[in-house]
């Protein structure tokens, strides 16, 4: 009975945590270049559809898109 205690629980915070993440479609070597989160080329609150990333990018993502790198690329505040 003192398994269910603890069991029960943990398999409801589980089950939160799986029901409530969104799927990521990042890639971790564009990360690991450029060390910049996924909102910084892309556009914020979009639906998790791949396409849709693709297509809604910043300014500095149409900058990488056409060169792979951000070097050389100002961001204009």
């Amino acid at each position: 009975m003192s398994h269910l205690k603890i069991t029960i629980p943990a398999v409801l915070i589980l089950g939160g945590f799986l029901v409530c993440s969104t799927a990521s479609y990042g890639k971790t070597e564009y990360v690991k270049t450029t060390k910049k989160a996924c909102t910084f080329c892309h556009e914020k609150n979009l639906p998790n559809d791949k396409d849709a990333m693709n297509k809604n990018l910043t300014k500095a993502g149409k900058y990488y898109a056409e060169h792979k790198s951000l070097d050389g690329y100002t961001e204009k505040k």
